[in-house]
């Protein structure tokens, strides 16, 4: 029972249901690991252990019944930014360090009403401004692969979770690429669906016409079961799209990669900071396709250089708008003793946020601001129409776009990146959030210093089955998404 930890989701939900062990061991196996290796990583912001076994019980009273769901009884990690009843919510901010949700995200609610069993809540950059999981004011997590580099962002604790083996799966958001980038930084796959496919409701805002929740996890059929289990339509989200869900395990071999159309935009492999080891890993996966019966088809993204100013402009607005809740009045962090209403909006939010979300909101406001608004807003809003039109036009000659998911792998902690140094990092996963595409990360190898790289497949709308099966099916070829950090091979 100690290698508990190896299996994988489908395994582990056969194991549970033949009664090769309970829940209850699982979870304590899962709890063990995390008192043991967690100190070193630092992913997880609240470990609900107490709450998990009496999950764990249940999911097991389920299964003896025959009542239960095929996930019952699996553990899983829930990204610092789901609204968790009876649980601190912080979203990595001192703002909300003593907010306990008085409900449940509708994401959370699934899960639980599949039984899964939470073990706790992981970190994530502020409000899920970030790259690194720096930003957090909690502190920084470390990559598994090399615990003195980052383990990327926002979703940084949800990656470092599941590389580690601190949990089979996470739930992860991407506003920008806070899905694949950790993703690729750990060597994991994630998918960052369609906008409208995952529900948003009870999912701390940031910029609310990009954010959208998806899984994290070791393969492309892990996150096939957990796409089944929180993909769909939500009433009490707006954005939500009412749409046939399909069986994302069950079409894992759905889509034939022979004859399949590649589209590899010229734009992305001649970025002035794509590293060499990155772009030769991704260029070796996308041969593995071809081999496999892909074609490769050469196409142009033209708005390349339009990804960052655009996205930059419009998230931070949204921010600025999102946050402006957060005044010390309601819930969150408020500032002792303000000599009046003035004194308490000002010190509230600026002890309460961090520096980079402090430089997001004032970039939105500022565009917001009369005057402004046209200048910059409405003409990033134009510019977005035409990014999507540009996947729009390069989808009609092919199935799926390849890019690498980051120019770079994972930086060291502490490395003090400029913000343009960093924002231009997300050059490859911008334009996915704001055309509203869905995408994944698969891994493909390892660069000189032996740290992980990804390939990005961006698919149509609603092409969720498409792009897991066709990294189910890489996957079935190749054996990346099977190696471990040496921190993962440790028994509790």
């Amino acid at each position: 029972m100690t290698d508990l930890h190896r299996l994988s989701i489908r395994e582990l939900s056969e194991g549970l249901q033949q009664a090769q062990f309970s829940s209850r061991e699982l979870t304590e196996h899962y709890l063990k690991r995390i008192a043991k290796i967690d100190a070193k990583v630092k992913s997880y912001v609240t470990v609900t252990a107490e709450q998990a076994l009496v999950e764990a019980d249940v999911a097991d009273a389920a299964i003896k019944s025959g009542n239960a769901h095929a996930l019952a009884g699996i553990p899983l990690a829930h990204k610092d930014i789901f609204c968790t009843q009876g649980i601190k919510t912080t979203a990595g901010s001192k703002m909300l360090d003593n907010f306990i949700s008085p409900y449940d995200a509708t994401v959370v609610a699934k899960a639980k009403a599949a039984g899964l069993v939470t073990l706790g809540k992981v970190n994530m950059d502020e409000f899920a401004m970030g790259s690194t999981s720096e930003s957090s004011y909690f502190g920084a997590t470390g990559n598994p692969w090399a615990l003195d580099h980052v383990p990327g962002g926002s979703s940084g604790g949800s990656a470092a979770a599941v590389a580690a083996d601190l949990a089979p799966i996470a739930t992860g958001t991407d506003t920008g690429g806070s899905i694949r980038q950790p993703a690729s930084f750990c060597g994991l796959t994630g998918l960052k669906p369609t906008y409208g496919r995952v529900s948003r409701f009870g999912m701390i805002a940031y910029a609310s016409s990009l954010d959208q929740g998806g899984p994290m996890a070791r393969s492309a059929e892990d996150c096939a079961y957990l796409m089944n289990v929180i993909a769909g339509h939500d009433a009490k989200d707006s954005t939500s799209v009412d749409k046939e869900v399909d069986d994302y395990v069950a079409n894992l071999n759905g889509t034939a990669v022979k004859g399949l159309r590649i589209g590899i935009p010229k734009q992305y492999f001649n970025v002035a900071g794509l590293d060499a080891d990155v772009k030769a890993r991704v260029e070796e996966s996308l041969k593995k396709l071809e081999e496999m019966g892909a074609t490769l088809v050469e196409i142009d993204l033209n708005m390349t250089e339009a990804y960052v100013p655009t996205y930059y402009l419009i998230a931070p607005a949204e921010a600025s708008s999102n946050l402006s809740r957060y005044d010390g009045v309601r819930y969150g962090y408020r500032c002792e003793n303000p000599k009046d209403i003035l004194d308490l909006y000002k010190r509230s939010r600026s002890e309460g946020f961090g520096a980079e979300v402090q430089r997001r909101i004032l970039i939105g406001t500022y565009a917001l601001s009369a005057g402004y608004y046209d200048a910059y807003y409405v003409k990033a809003q134009k510019v977005r129409r035409l990014i999507q039109q540009d996947f729009l036009k390069a989808f009609e000659n092919v199935d799926v776009i390849a890019a690498p998911s980051a120019p770079t792998t994972a930086y060291k902690i502490g490395a003090n990146l400029s913000p343009t140094e960093m924002y231009l990092g997300d050059i490859y996963t911008l334009a996915v959030n704001l055309a509203g595409l869905p995408a994944i990360n698969a891994p493909v190898g390892f660069d000189k210093d032996s740290l992980p790289v990804g390939l990005q497949l961006i698919g149509n709308y609603w092409s969720e089955s498409q792009l897991l099966s066709i990294v189910h099916q890489y996957q079935q070829n190749t054996d990346w998404h099977s190696k471990r950090a040496a921190i993962a091979e440790e028994n509790a």
